[in-house]
């Protein structure tokens, strides 16, 4: 399954391959400000916040206090309103929505709370799906696997979810456990630059956290990428280079909490 539509060399829009001469904080973040109304009060207040290439960094933070909206912001699935968000050198708050969309299938493997799999499509077509919109994350797969199926199931394997069985189910008759892995797997495939994951051990035993822990850490530096991960499982803080509190950054919930 494709849904690439045109040569990623002829689009002045494009965004594919490496982004060339970035700075070494793939995400600068200063005077963040959003609200879902575009008014006070604020959701996000975020004077500053970066993450360095290659960095492991696992934000912590309770329910409400707005950590998915930022990863939406940086991931540019919403769009700023106030202040400037760099990602891997490009400032994510001039580009237009569909801009935006790109931007994200090329360089951003996204792990959503909500898993957001395609009901419709099999295990191996979710895990796949990034490759379909994006011309370098295809060749990414195809270079680490001999093609974008091999290299799906190589992730799903590494995930325990490699049996057959298992790749005949519907999405939908999966474990919310099973899911979430296979969540998991599509952001992986291709190899972007900055993996965002939020909450993704909610629904793994400790066994399988331990399994896909092993597995994100392994394809990240493998692939140089940066990670940002959030949790509320602070028995994990140990394991990442640097620990950030949102609740002490984000001016807009420190009343709050």
């Amino acid at each position: 399954m494709s849904f690439l539509r045109e040569n990623p060399v002829t689009g002045s829009a494009d965004f594919s391959g490496k982004v060339e001469g970035v700075a070494e904080n793939v995400v600068d973040l200063s005077g963040i400000r959003f609200s879902w109304t575009g008014a006070p009060p604020f959701v996000i207040d975020v004077k500053s916040m970066r993450v360095a290439r290659g960095e492991r960094v696992f934000l912590r933070g309770p329910s409400g206090s707005g950590k998915s909206t930022l990863l939406s912001l940086m991931a540019g699935v919403i769009p700023i309103r106030e202040g400037s968000l760099r990602v891997l050198g490009r400032e994510i708050g001039v580009l237009g929505g569909t801009e935006r969309d790109r931007f994200r299938a090329d360089h951003i493997g996204f792990i959503f709370q909500m898993f957001n799999l395609i009901p419709y499509l099999s295990v191996e077509e979710n895990v796949s799906l990034p490759c379909g919109f994006s011309w370098t994350r295809r060749a990414n797969a195809v270079r680490a696997g001999g093609s974008v199926e091999r290299e799906a199931m190589r992730l799903l394997e590494r995930l325990d979810m490699g049996a057959a069985d298992v790749q005949r189910r519907p999405v939908t008759e999966l474990s919310v456990g099973q899911q979430q892995r296979v969540a998991a797997a599509r952001a992986l495939i291709g190899a972007p630059e900055l993996v965002i994951a939020d909450e993704p051990t909610s629904s793994l035993d400790a066994d399988r956290r331990s399994a896909f822990i092993d597995l994100l850490f392994g394809e990240c530096e493998r692939e140089h990428a940066t990670l940002i991960f959030v949790s509320h499982d602070a028995t994990l803080a140990p394991l990442f280079d640097r620990e950030i509190d949102f609740v002490e950054i984000n001016r807009a919930g420190a009343a709050e909490h």
